[in-house]
């Protein structure tokens, strides 16, 4: 099966990657490079062992999407391409809904044009807005509290109300908590451009001596420490499921919705512990204000997962954090050689 991979050459991307072609696959990397590094995908081929074949391109440009489906017959899409930034989506809402949602629609368009009917899409637990308890179930309302969020509730209803035109399309939407973590290698990881806008990065920054603290936005939420509380999942069990994903999506009959996450919840200073123990490192902090959009606690049931993909999260967050700082010790500057 031959799979292509919309922005491949990012985080959670490069991690699937590695996944699908020791898995067996035959993978095609999209991607416009403008917050993933070229770097990454030369890593990945030095873990795999193989050169990868790689079309850089924009997901809202037809022409770039056209190029690749008639140079290769892609039987299925993973569609990671996107702008991710919660506090960046809030400042520039309309470029988020030109990168996310129109860039989906072209994407799909293009699909159906080339008869590729088989779609796993990026989605995410902001979807879930604030909610009213946890854990969160697939079947939870939802109302996003960000343009990034909604982005992502935007693309979900496009798919589905593709599916309810076309019944040939295989849909798998996976709503991911907060993947963290890196490769064991340490030579792929995440590397985003300028300020960090993720907890972990920032936390690992700070560590490595590239940021001088860090900075805690709240310690006045409902939480264990007034600190917020997420659901942080490894970027190789997020992509593992992923794998799992692919291996079933012919065989289900209506667009499935499934979350990704542990099940378990950490406050940001409890992530902090857990960081400074796994790099023998201190990591400096400080208190600033809530940022926009931010909920008190957001952690996973994941049983629904278990049960359509049977797959769960095995990597815990000691192994989070010290993976994490084996890629950051091993390349401070990121993917900068």
């Amino acid at each position: 099966m031959k799979v292509l991979v919309t922005g491949g050459a990012g985080y959670i991307g490069s991690h699937t990657v590695v996944l699908l072609i020791d898995a067996g696959y035959e993978v095609v990397v999209f991607d416009n490079f403008s917050n993933a590094s070229k770097e990454s995908i030369r890593r990945v081929e030095a873990i795999v062992g193989k050169e990868i074949v790689v079309v850089e391109g924009d997901i809202r440009s037809r022409e770039d999407l056209a190029k690749v489906f008639s140079s290769y017959k892609i039987d299925a899409v993973i569609h990671f391409a996107g702008l991710k930034a919660v506090g960046e989506s809030v400042e520039q809402p309309l470029r988020y809904y030109d990168n996310n949602v129109n860039g989906s629609v072209v994407l799909c368009e293009v699909m159906s044009e080339y008869n590729c009917k088989s779609i796993i899409f990026s989605s995410s637990a902001t979807v879930y807005g604030d909610p009213h308890t946890t854990p969160i179930l697939e079947n939870f309302p939802l109302s996003a509290t960000n343009p990034y969020g909604r982005s992502k509730l935007m693309v979900e209803e496009i798919l589905r109300d593709v599916y309810v035109s076309d019944n040939e399309w295989k849909i798998v939407l996976l709503r991911y908590f907060n993947p963290v973590g890196a490769h064991k290698s340490g030579s792929i990881g995440e590397d985003p451009n300028g300020l960090p806008n993720n907890l972990m990065p920032f936390i690992a920054q700070t560590a490595v001596g590239k940021r001088e603290y860090l900075s805690v936005f709240g310690n006045n939420y409902d939480t264990v420490d007034g600190t917020g509380v997420r659901d942080y999942i490894h970027v190789v069990d997020l992509a593992q499921g992923h794998l799992n994903a692919l291996d079933r999506i012919r065989n289900f009959n209506e667009p499935m919705t499934i979350n990704l996450g542990t099940g378990n919840g950490y406050s940001v200073l409890e992530m902090v512990e857990a960081f400074e123990k796994a790099s023998a490192k201190k990591v400096p902090y400080t208190i600033a204000e809530r940022r926009v959009g931010d909920i008190a606690t957001c952690f996973a049931d994941p049983s629904y997962a278990k049960e359509v993909l049977d797959w769960e999260a095995t990597r815990g967050i000691d192994e989070m954090c010290e993976d994490t700082w084996r890629w950051q010790s091993q390349n401070p500057n990121g993917y900068i050689i």
